[in-house]
């Protein structure tokens, strides 16, 4: 029976017993509920016309255990949402139960005596300073202050409305990862809620299959994670930073040389990089004014060994662009680089297409043109974000993790490349249209029939085929016992959902 239909059949009475079951500090939200339009309301509005039967927002671990039992009395799929509910796909999103976790905020720290330090230029890292246990409505903006404050650090990604709860469960890219790993490779536990009501604790001794399954093996696949605990890291001193930005006439150039830089210093746990071409605007001559190719991120160490090994992109494009990039590279605080380095995926409305490139799949100058090209062709929308691609650096601590030691297995990898087009809620449906073809065509143009194997499992495609391998290759198989071994009746379960 399609969920609508159960929603349609659960009673009043249903829906009371509910609400008796929840804690004080949490609420029931249904249609017609003047706070239920902004909650139900995805981040990607793409799926606004998803509407769940009702929003818990949940206050405790106690509240999502009480909210699941009823989802499966009932017979409604329950789905978490942290944060915005920014999943690319749309998959926090249900007709049937959604649990919001934004008022799980709770942030505890416990810092761990003796902790080795080690300095790195102008800055000096106390490495695995303590542990951090944040709820699962935290986000990444909301760690920020603790950073700020207090110099204590967690790797996680760039978006500050974006839940650590997603960026965790499927790996966890950002700016220091290359220094500190994935955010899942600094998780030390996290709370879940089972499908049968049943909480329990996963770490690398107790459900050490489900705890290998939570890092990277995606939300909302083996139960709710309501809390999870982290290794931080201590600051103390300054980082380098840089923004440089050229016109698309250096694409040729910057990429090739941004792509032997990421090379030549894939093993550089200290050098950080994204590098990517862009556009936006509605008319032609917008589109081409404002076509770019950009490149931002972060060094631990000094000035002159950055500026050494951003040589050969301060070398290229006009006078005006070499000195204003030469300009751009500079000692700030952590915080600082981390305000700086914040960015939002694309916002009201957005597709992407994902790629794990490894040193034999990394862009060719004909790749490279033909993406130029097909940015100038971009149809153009009222969204801000416009269209294009980034590629963000990897090495370091990521790739020292053997591929099947956690569930994240692009563990060879040199980028994680995104394509991305947008459009404006009020944009005409053609406009939708002709991005998503656009973006068809953009991705297909630059790889061919045969695109790299892997994908990002953060950056879902609906439209991927071959998605099993593309998100966890050989460790699929593995995934698929730990769903059966944790939610042997599929009740946590979406489209491209383990086991489907």
């Amino acid at each position: 029976m399609p969920p609508t239909e159960v929603a349609e059949r659960v009673s009043q009475r249903d829906w009371e017993r509910l609400v008796r079951a929840l804690s004080p500090r949490s609420t029931l939200y249904r249609p017609g509920d003047s706070r239920y339009p902004p909650l139900a309301l995805p981040f990607n509005h793409r799926y606004a016309g998803i509407r769940p039967a009702g929003i818990v927002t949940c206050a405790t671990t106690g509240d999502v255990r009480a909210a699941v039992r009823w989802a499966r009395e009932v017979g409604l799929p329950a789905v978490p949402r942290s944060g915005l509910g920014h999943n690319y796909a749309g998959y926090s999103a249900t007709t049937g139960l959604l649990l919001n976790m934004a008022r799980m905020k709770g942030i505890a720290s416990t810092p761990l005596p003796g902790a080795r330090s080690r300095t790195y230029g102008p800055i000096r890292v106390v490495h695995d300073a303590g542990t951090v246990t944040v709820g699962a409505g935290v986000t990444n903006g909301d760690l920020h202050p603790l950073l700020e404050n207090r110099g204590m650090f967690v790797p996680t990604g760039r978006c500050p409305t974006v839940g650590v709860a997603g960026l965790v469960l499927g790996g966890g890219i950002g700016f220091s990862d290359k220094m500190f790993g994935l955010t899942c490779d600094r998780l030390v536990s996290t709370t879940v809620v089972l499908a049968d009501g049943r909480v329990v604790e996963a770490s690398q001794d107790s459900h050490s299959d489900l705890f290998w399954g939570c890092r990277g093996g995606a939300g909302n696949n083996f139960g709710v994670n309501t809390s999870f605990t982290f290794q931080y890291a201590r600051f103390q001193g300054n980082v380098g930073f840089y923004q440089l930005r050229w016109s698309l006439d250096s694409v040729l150039p910057v990429i090739a040389a941004a792509q032997r830089i990421a090379v030549n210093t894939l093993d550089n746990k200290r050098f950080h990089l994204r590098v990517g071409i862009g556009t936006r605007g509605r008319t032609r001559d917008q589109i081409r004014a404002n076509a770019n190719v950009n490149a931002i991120g972060q060094y631990y160490g000094h000035l002159d060994e950055l500026r050494a090994i951003l040589a050969p992109l301060l070398a290229i494009g006009t006078a005006e662009e070499r000195a204003r990039n030469r300009a751009s590279v500079r000692e700030v605080s952590p915080g600082q680089a981390s305000v700086l380095l914040s960015a939002t995926t694309p916002v009201e409305q957005f597709a992407a297409k994902s790629a794990v490139l490894t040193s034999r799949t990394l862009l060719t100058d004909d790749q490279v043109g033909t993406a130029a090209q097909q940015l100038l062709d971009w149809p153009g929308s009222g969204n801000e974000d416009g269209a294009g691609f980034a590629m963000f650096a990897l090495g370091g601590e990521i790739n020292q993790v053997p591929p099947d030691a956690t569930a994240f297995v692009h563990r060879n990898a040199v980028f994680v490349f995104a394509a991305e087009t947008s459009w404006a809620d009020y944009d005409p449906q053609r406009v939708a249209t002709a991005n998503l073809h656009w973006l068809r065509e953009f991705y297909c143009d630059i790889f061919g029939a045969t695109p790299p194997r892997n994908s990002y499992q953060n950056f879902p495609d609906p439209t991927l085929k071959d998605w099993r391998r593309a998100y966890y290759g050989a460790n699929y198989g593995r995934l698929v016992r730990v769903k059966r071994t944790y939610d042997p009746t599929d009740f946590f379960s979406y489209p491209q959902g383990i086991g489907t």
